[in-house]
């Protein structure tokens, strides 16, 4: 990794094939490389910087290799991460399977680290509905269950890429600022519960 300092750590998680890179490329380069890509060995990294209103954002993003016999080799690369964008494949309704591997990972190991769902390879459904295989409600109700978001992408058309990794940097935003906000005014531990949370978590 070179020197430039990174704001937010972005792992890139999913089985093999099922577009991550192709997502980064997209994104970082805004380019949609056609033929097949060289399966990434352990994981390849690149840095993004963006604009979140008046505040700059850079997204560290790691792209882990899919197959399974990497898979503890991606254990390193997210770890301390902020953010993961678990992909899976709307044709190929195994990647999904995969997808709920990798949450449940994220979940035992980074308690911190928040998900986004993507769905990759959208174009191929607009050729033919047919082809889809995973059932846009049964993951939004999958990502609701977990707290998570849910996009459905393409690489090709660039369809809700950048989108996604926007989300991303204003969900940091978003956290860093009521961090900064919590720490300024400090927690009143004497302070009456507020009910509203006490009726929507103790029931």
């Amino acid at each position: 990794m070179s020197g430039q300092r990174v704001d937010v750590k972005v792992v890139m998680l999913g089985k093999e094939y099922v577009g991550k890179t192709s997502l980064v490329e997209r994104y970082v380069h805004d380019r949609f490389l056609v033929g097949p890509y060289q399966n990434t060995i352990g994981a390849a990294f690149v840095a993004k910087v963006m604009s979140v209103g008046d505040r700059t954002v850079t997204l560290g993003i790691w792209d882990t290799a899919g197959s399974e016999r990497y898979e503890a080799m991606s254990r390193i690369y997210y770890r301390g991460a902020k953010a993961a964008i678990v992909c899976y494949d709307l044709t190929d309704s195994s990647s999904f399977e995969r997808a709920k591997f990798w949450v449940k990972e994220l979940r035992n190991l980074e308690e911190g680290c928040k998900i986004y769902l993507c769905g990759t390879k959208s174009d191929l459904l607009e050729e033919d509905r047919r082809r889809r295989r995973v059932d846009f409600h049964d993951v939004q109700d999958y990502a609701d269950n977990i707290k998570a978001q849910l996009f459905e992408t393409s690489s090709k058309t660039g369809q809700s890429v950048d989108e996604l990794f926007q989300k991303v940097a204003e969900d940091y935003i978003s956290v860093a600022t009521f961090q900064v906000m919590t720490e300024d005014k400090g927690v009143d531990l004497g302070q009456k519960a507020n009910p509203y949370f006490y009726s929507c978590c103790h029931h």
